[in-house]
């Protein structure tokens, strides 16, 4: 008889089976916690680039330029060569200002990528049949309105005048060559024209 009751007695377990029920609960609601901040967390740092992203595509669309007019060619010494190019461009958004601080071509060479000094951000590059030359000299001069500075900021102009005397073989009759125009934050701009086929002391490039 005391072995019977003994044994039912080890057999009622009653008075822990809410202890054991709570604890699973709380480690339910624990991991679930944490799985909940994983995600959130997660979440949080997608978000975060996202936004950055967006922000880093409108900075470069913001501090875009456009070509505002036409490009002229410019025969300076009557010798049948275009030693010129002449074209105004602008902000193509209301945006950044862009940095059109030049650096002087000291040797007069048409190039600026070998100048001791360099202080433009701006790089300017011409490609034709013949050559693929980077960094050619060009100076910026600001037209209309505008508050003086080498920055062009919005509703402001600026004529970009390009030396191609460094450039050979020459520029001459019936040649197409591409100019691109690479400010240092934003989209590049690119020009391609051919010279007609008679060259003139000034020319409106098509």
């Amino acid at each position: 008889m005391l072995h019977g009751r003994w044994t039912r007695f080890r057999s009622d377990q009653r008075g822990i089976t809410g202890l054991e029920t709570a604890i699973i609960l709380i480690a339910f609601v624990v991991v679930a916690s944490v799985f909940a901040y994983t995600i959130l967390s997660a979440g949080i740092f997608s978000a975060e680039k996202g936004k950055e992203a967006i922000h880093a595509g409108l900075s470069t669309a913001r501090s875009s330029m456009q070509l505002s007019g036409p490009v002229l060619a410019r025969d300076t010494d009557s010798d049948n060569q275009v030693e010129q190019l002449l074209f105004t461009i602008s902000n193509s958004l209301r945006g950044a200002p862009l940095n059109l601080t030049p650096t002087v071509d000291a040797d007069a060479d048409g190039f600026l990528s070998d100048e001791a000094v360099k202080s433009h951000s701006m790089v300017i590059t011409f490609i034709d049949q013949n050559q693929y030359v980077t960094d050619i000299a060009w100076t910026a001069t600001q037209i209309g309105k505008g508050d003086g500075d080498t920055l062009m900021e919005t509703g402001e102009r600026f004529e970009l005048l390009v030396d191609l005397t460094g450039i050979s073989p020459a520029v001459d009759e019936n040649d197409t060559f591409v100019l691109e125009i690479k400010p240092a934050k934003g989209s590049s701009v690119t020009l391609e024209r051919t010279i007609p086929g008679r060259v003139d002391d000034v020319m409106n490039l098509r």
